[in-house]
């Protein structure tokens, strides 16, 4: 996906929940913060999307623009609806969105993770994607290792989750 890509997504979204206030939180949000982003970090066709105002109209966006929809058909990506539940996150996320509005949004705004916010979700997910996105992440220097690891402090998960992601973003490191 292209940063043109996520622009034309966050349109056609909030054109569908009727909300202007859409809310990236897949690994396609990295494209707010960095635009051009390495292709290794922009493989995923799909933006993982809610509307901010109106969560509950994230079934009305899968519908008309998810897998397998015209859109998806007619140009090569899509969004997946999905809850404002779906990714766990450090606390005070919301605080460090980033923002994309301009006139290829159609002044709708998109709400992306930020980048240290994101790699905490997606070591939190830790499926083989997301460890090759976190890896990615790192070995690209997006990410600060000091910042990781105080996200992963103020994130709510068990002792277990806590460890695995702890190694997970040290591991690039300790080469």
């Amino acid at each position: 996906m292209t940063r043109a890509d996520l622009e034309h997504v966050i349109r056609a979204a909030a054109d569908i929940a009727s909300d202007d206030d859409i809310v990236i939180i897949g690994s396609q949000a990295i494209l707010g913060q960095f635009p051009d982003a390495p292709p290794s970090l922009r493989v995923s066709v799909e933006a993982d999307v809610y509307p901010r105002n109106h969560p509950e109209r994230a079934d009305l966006i899968d519908g008309t623009l998810g897998e397998g929809s015209p859109f998806h058909e007619a140009y090569g990506y899509y969004a997946q609806g999905v809850g404002e539940t779906t990714a766990v996150l450090p606390a005070g996320w919301q605080e460090r969105l980033i923002v994309v509005r301009n006139a290829n949004t159609r002044g709708a705004t998109g709400w992306c993770l930020e980048i240290n916010d994101l790699t905490i979700a997606k070591a939190v997910a830790g499926r083989e994607k997301d460890r090759q996105f976190v890896a990615d992440v790192l070995a690209n220097g997006l990410a600060d290792p000091a910042t990781l690891e105080m996200r992963l402090a103020a994130t709510a998960i068990d002792d277990g989750t806590r460890a695995r992601v702890r190694a997970l973003i040290a591991a690039p490191r300790s080469h």
